[in-house]
């Protein structure tokens, strides 16, 4: 089963929501939270990101900078912007991104069931990232960023949120990248009737913020006899059913060809694998892969399409050909997230930045949930999801 609890959200006033609301902390770097957060005092960035407000030279991990996350967190409290719920509530999150919608429940989830595995994972997480997010939980005595989950659809949680979505909603706004953000607040015989609903969810999936959900366990530890009361025993996430889920790929650039010149790579490739010399900017199967490469898009034949294509490129390609053996340490090699389009992928090559870049075929829903049902890992930068839940909008005190 499935526990969900109500809870306390402290929150924008709907007035204020679209001025509070961010990004997550982890897809921008601290010189774009700083351009995106410059005149907004109201940005959750300055929580999220708080090194945005000290000088450049900073260490983003020193002491200063989760003082003035704190310092930044009470500000937002203190002058208005952000509220505490009287009564504990559930509520409903909505994302809509262009003809693409999905609709969540946005709740306290168990710590229990992270820590025992009936809440899944599917990536490994690195000690220094989590870290991070448990210095931050615990100096703020918060989560300020939901953990994205999923599950297999079900037909009464379905027919409850529909319901409770035809009420007006607590927030509706379109953020500035043009994603819209709707939310509802159920409480009372409904938020009841949810929490009972979610009992029969045999099973809950991390599709993307393990290290949130990591953090947040670490930081229950922390906690522990401190006086804080159960609230720590749960994490802040959003849950949506499998069917509303959107993944992206995840695609890769390198930054150099292992001393090899264009021809030679290309030549090297042929020699291993199947390749078109013409090719759409984004393969249409799974089992290929478009290269970019001196101006032009080239297809490569991975080979067996059981296997995650990211996986194979990795062991058929970056790994024997271009010596790139981890992908997590090698600087040689980075990710665009499949959100910014295979353009960027063309842009970064045209421009110098990259040597040659790689579009990817989308990993799919039934592929994380079955590596994460037999306790497998999936590749490092294996899926994107779109469009992104916002921090700020709820916060779930511990």
């Amino acid at each position: 089963m499935a526990t969900i609890r109500p809870f306390r959200a402290l929150r924008p006033t709907p007035a204020r929501a679209r001025d509070v609301a961010a990004v997550p902390y982890d897809v921008v770097t601290t010189s774009e939270a700083r351009a995106l957060a410059s005149g907004k005092p109201a940005s959750f960035l300055h929580v999220s990101r708080p090194e945005i407000d000290l000088p450049e030279e900073t260490d983003p991990h020193s002491d200063e900078v989760y003082r003035k996350g704190a310092e930044s967190f009470s500000r937002l409290e203190r002058e208005g912007p952000l509220v505490r719920e009287s009564e504990p509530s559930v509520y409903l999150y909505r994302l809509r991104m262009g003809d693409h919608e999905q609709t969540g429940v946005a709740a306290a989830y168990s710590l229990d069931e992270y820590d025992s595995g009936a809440i899944r994972r599917h990536e490994r997480t690195r000690r220094d990232k989590e870290d991070d997010r448990t210095r931050h939980m615990v100096t703020l005595g918060a989560q300020t960023g939901p953990v994205f989950l999923t599950y297999r659809s079900r037909g009464e949680i379905d027919d409850l949120v529909d319901a409770a979505t035809r009420e007006e909603p607590l927030y509706d706004f379109e953020a500035e990248d043009g994603v819209a953000h709707t939310m509802w607040r159920v409480g009372g015989p409904q938020a009841e009737r949810l929490v009972s609903a979610f009992e029969r969810v045999p099973l809950l999936y991390i599709a993307d913020g393990h290290h949130r959900a990591a953090s947040a366990s670490r930081a229950r530890s922390e906690l522990a006899g401190k006086g804080r009361g159960d609230a720590a025993d749960s994490f802040l996430a959003v849950a949506f059913p499998d069917t509303h889920l959107r993944i992206l790929p995840y695609n890769r650039v390198v930054k150099d060809l292992g001393g090899r010149t264009p021809e030679q790579f290309l030549a090297a490739l042929r020699e291993k694998l199947p390749v078109s010399d013409a090719a759409p900017a984004s393969p249409s199967r799974r089992g290929e892969v478009s290269l970019y490469l001196d101006g032009r898009w080239y297809g490569i034949g991975l080979g067996d399409p059981s296997e995650l294509d990211v996986t194979l490129l990795q062991d058929r390609v970056l790994d024997p050909i271009l010596g790139i053996h981890d992908i997590r340490t090698d600087p040689r090699i980075d990710f665009v997230g499949g959100g910014r389009g295979t353009r960027a992928l063309e842009r970064a090559v045209d421009d110098g930045s990259a040597a040659a870049a790689f579009s990817l075929f989308p990993v799919s829903i039934d592929d994380l949930i079955r590596i994460a049902d037999a306790d497998g890992i999936m590749p490092p930068k294996s899926t994107w999801f779109e469009p992104k839940l916002r921090d700020g909008l709820l916060i779930h005190e511990i």
